[in-house]
């Protein structure tokens, strides 16, 4: 059967600022914390930072040459916060702010359409010295930052990501300290997951005070959490998972306040009250400023019951799937139809709300082999199955309206250094070269036609 996707579907790709841009030091730019995470000795795998990364503060022409010869009709990218405001707070650096209204500009040019993300990990240094986003205070700076890149790109942009998955940067950055800034601290890391939401609302209302069209959501990453068994306690298990790493999130943004189940397993494991975070009317602050909801998937949590204890805050752990399964080569699950059931609870439990693919991908090392081109069928086979299960969540009325894939390049991938490889484009880190590798050709020739091919095309030489 035929898979044809609706006229004005936004096929894109994706990137972030800290992990391509590299030119750290360029135009007054400040420390940002993963500036000084990457330089603690084994921080990151292989010792490597994101000094260089794909060098695409200085070749942005040719990325967005590529979005534009791939036939993407969105691209998503992040602005680094450390080059707007390098202190955090107070001055605003214009020449950061021209660089990204040149680059949105041309993006424009080529009928891109630009997906904004405002925070996407990489915090100015500067905002530790109150414990960044532990610290109630860098709600104000964020909507700061928000403020000045609205009034600068507000005119020419219409899809902001005021942030970048929430959970991880609670669960990864103060709660198990692998990401920057590197805090191990539950209490921590509640009040960061908070503070990241208020920063939502705070960023949201800045950007409409100067774009009354725009359109605000996060990029959550959501991971549908499936229980090992058929017991009940598994399926509680399961069930307290979603908590803490799907609802805690989606259900402020929508309205609906913290979910009591998951507040009440963070009091009982802090053993004490919430109240001195969330704090009488902050609820109001985060609801109603989500005109659309991001979705990064990448696969699910096979969850089982187990004893809360020392160094297990909740009762459950990840036990991941039994049996032989399909895997990238990071180790994660391949599972499509998840996806597919994913977007039908959220059309179900936000009616109306429409959904944005932000990523979804995974990791496979093909390199250029003896004909110079990279044949990474694997990432052809998981590009196709993952855009089967999303057409058959639209056509089960999940308002899907583009889909961003992860990423257009290779490139740093935090705490995992360079050796994990994302891209539809394979980047030689020593000379910057770009090659589009299969999975990039076959992902154009679908953005070009709307269309899916039955089974993996045989691809033909691109440019």
């Amino acid at each position: 059967m035929t898979v044809t996707f609706p006229p004005g579907f936004l096929w894109g790709a994706a990137t972030s600022a800290y992990q391509v841009e590299g030119s750290l030091d360029a135009d007054g730019r400040g420390r940002s914390v993963w500036d000084e995470f990457a330089a603690r000795p084994g921080a990151v795998e292989g010792g490597g930072d994101g000094s260089r990364a794909c060098d695409s503060y200085r070749r942005w022409p040719e990325d967005v040459d590529l979005v534009s010869e791939l036939g993407l009709r969105a691209y998503r990218f992040s602005v680094a916060w450390s080059r707007v405001v390098p202190e955090g707070r107070g001055r605003v650096e214009t020449r950061g702010l021209d660089h990204y209204e040149r680059f949105v500009d041309a993006l424009l040019e080529r009928g891109v359409e630009p997906v904004l993300t405002l925070n996407h990990w990489d915090m100015p240094q500067a905002l530790m010295a109150d414990g960044g986003w532990a610290g109630r205070s860098s709600v104000d700076a964020f909507a700061e930052y928000a403020d000045a890149v609205a009034e600068r790109l507000g005119d020419r942009v219409t899809w902001w990501v005021t942030q970048n998955e929430p959970w991880i940067v609670a669960l990864l950055g103060y709660q198990l300290g692998l990401h920057a800034p590197g805090v191990a601290d539950l209490g921590a890391s509640v009040a960061a997951s908070h503070h990241v939401l208020l920063g939502h609302g705070a960023a949201a209302d800045a950007i409409k005070a100067h774009a009354p069209a725009a359109r605000t959501g996060c990029a959550l990453s959501l991971f549908p959490c499936d229980p090992a068994t058929g017991s009940a306690e598994d399926a509680a298990a399961a069930w307290g998972s979603d908590g803490y790493v799907n609802r805690w999130y989606l259900d402020p943004l929508a309205g609906r306040g913290y979910p009591d189940d998951t507040r009440a397993h963070y009091e009982r494991a802090l053993g004490r009250s919430l109240d001195d975070v969330v704090r009488p009317g902050d609820e109001d602050r985060i609801g109603g400023r989500q005109d659309w909801i991001g979705v990064n998937y990448y696969t699910r949590r096979v969850m089982a019951a187990a004893p809360a204890g020392p160094g297990r805050p909740f009762p459950w752990r990840v036990v991941g799937p039994s049996g032989d399964v399909r895997r990238t080569d990071e180790g994660w699950e391949i599972v499509p139809d998840a996806l597919r059931d994913l977007l039908l609870r959220l059309h179900r439990e936000h009616p109306g709300t429409p959904l944005m693919i932000t990523e979804n991908g995974g990791v496979f090392g093909d390199a250029p082999t003896h004909d110079g081109r990279v044949h990474d069928v694997r990432r052809t086979d998981l590009l196709l199955g993952h855009l089967r299960a999303v057409h058959e969540a639209m056509a089960g009325g999940a308002p899907v309206v583009g889909y961003l894939h992860w990423s257009l390049l290779d490139n740093f991938e935090w705490s995992l250094g360079y050796r994990p490889r994302f891209g539809l484009v394979h980047v030689d880190y020593p000379t910057g070269r770009r090659t589009v590798k299969d999975s990039g050709r076959v992902y154009a020739e679908i953005a070009r036609t709307g269309t899916l091919p039955d089974a993996p095309p045989a691809v033909a030489p691109f440019g």
